[in-house]
């Protein structure tokens, strides 16, 4: 698709949704007003839809967001694998160990540096942060099917909500469903 029809006032058809108005037009999404589901945003990336009527509009470009503007570029570096987020560890786990004792009291424990167990919990974290991505702008795939999968990985988030309390800053936190 090209940028021309992406324009506030083109008239559209969705394959899901049916006719619809585009209502907003932003560097990485846009938003369409639908007579029967109301309005609803779309990534541009993955956008399917047939333009029915363009616009009268001239020169129609949307207006750069500096929020967008880094969501455009977060996107594009972690599609790439080009950021990877420096998390903190918790200053009372600095050269910290954990201790792995089987229940088994005849076998050794194992030691295990707290930095190494964390690392692996980020890495966790931030590949299913890249899976989220994957699934939110994969073209093929149907919006429920995108949002079953999306319920999956809020699952994965909640059940390691145990690991929290490695993290320094809440905001790098496991979140999952909050009822």
């Amino acid at each position: 698709m090209n940028e021309k029809d992406f324009n506030v006032g083109n008239r559209i058809d969705h394959p899901k949704y049916g006719e619809g108005v585009i209502s907003q037009n932003g560097n990485v999404t846009f938003k369409v007003i639908f007579i029967r589901g109301g309005e609803i945003e779309f990534s541009k990336m993955s956008a399917q839809f047939e333009v029915l009527e363009q616009s009268d509009r001239e020169n129609d470009q949307p207006v750069v967001n500096l929020k967008e503007m880094e969501l455009m570029l977060k996107t594009l570096l972690d599609q790439y694998n080009g950021i990877e987020h420096k998390v903190a560890l918790g200053n009372k786990w600095t050269d910290g160990v954990m201790i792995l004792q089987p229940g088994n009291r005849d076998l050794k424990p194992k030691e295990v540096p707290i930095e190494s167990f964390f690392h692996k919990i980020v890495m966790m974290r931030d590949r299913l942060r890249v899976l989220e991505q994957n699934i939110n702008s994969h073209s093929v795939l149907t919006d429920e099917e995108k949002v079953n999968l999306q319920q999956y990985i809020t699952r994965c988030y909640g059940s390691m909500t145990t690991f929290n309390i490695f993290f320094d800053d809440k905001e790098d936190f496991f979140v999952g469903n909050r009822g």
